[in-house]
């Protein structure tokens, strides 16, 4: 008598936040902590990686910029072959799977080979960093319309980022770092103001956080001079501002 095929197993596409595990949702946590095998991004947080049990299989699969561990082909590939093994798989994301995270594109995979999938939400980057940074993306008084682009594709000179930005919007960069000085000039010459203010967030929530601001047309200097590298969001518009203070208040109407 033959033996039975192994039952496949489940695809697990899991958001790990913008980097501090406090901001991990609780299915996500249980996933994590029972998984036997995670397939992780290189931006996942090591102390979130920490919370798996022992003799739990890691696979990393880390994208850096023009280089990649493993092509997207071969990551779907990997996540199909341990699913149909019989395993279940927690494929673990920086942020949330479904923004900017390739997990459309995993799913679909999955699917088309008639694997199950789950999706577990995370707290996206953007709202994860500009909470840490306490930037608020809309407020009443400066921004009601917010926007999400990748700053590192191709063709990116050739895109229309036409009213991204301006009076009454928050634009929100990810993966804009390698790539400011063209992104600082193509909004300008859309007709953005070279002073409307940004802010750079490098490793949010983190204890190595940074938020650094200054004008757009000293975005790419911003970044060159405080040599700021991945993970970090470029945040654009007048939430973006230094926060008002009393002393500031008080310079302001001295010098009025």
């Amino acid at each position: 008598m033959s033996e039975s095929p192994l039952p496949t197993g489940t695809v697990h596409l899991v958001g790990a936040g913008p980097g501090d595990p406090d901001l991990l949702t609780l299915r996500a946590t249980r996933l994590i902590m029972t998984a036997r095998i995670i397939v992780h991004d290189g931006l996942v947080d090591p102390a979130i990686l920490a919370m798996a049990r022992p003799g739990t299989r890691m696979i990393s699969v880390a994208k850096q910029r023009a280089r990649h561990t493993m092509p997207q082909d071969a990551i779907n590939a990997l996540l199909v072959a341990e699913a149909r093994a019989g395993n279940d798989v927690v494929r673990l994301k920086g942020g949330d799977p479904f923004v900017f995270g390739r997990g459309g594109e995993e799913a679909e995979a999955c699917r088309a080979a008639g694997i199950a999938v789950d999706v577990v939400p995370g707290v996206s980057a953007a709202l994860g960093a500009a909470a840490a940074a306490q930037i608020p993306l809309t407020h009443r008084a400066s921004a009601s319309i917010v926007s999400f682009v990748a700053g590192q594709c191709k063709g990116l000179t050739d895109q229309d980022w036409a009213g991204l930005a301006g009076k009454g919007r928050t634009l929100v960069i990810y993966m804009g770092v390698a790539t400011a000085e063209v992104i600082a000039d193509k909004l300008m010459a859309d007709g953005l103001a070279p002073d409307v203010p940004v802010a750079v967030i490098e490793n949010a929530t983190r204890p190595t956080m940074r938020v650094l601001r200054g004008p757009l047309a000293g975005l790419a200097a911003l970044v060159g001079r405080n040599r700021v590298k991945s993970p970090a969001l470029i945040v654009i518009g007048e939430v973006a501002a230094e926060p008002e203070t009393e002393l500031r208040a008080l310079a302001r109407e001295i010098t009025a």
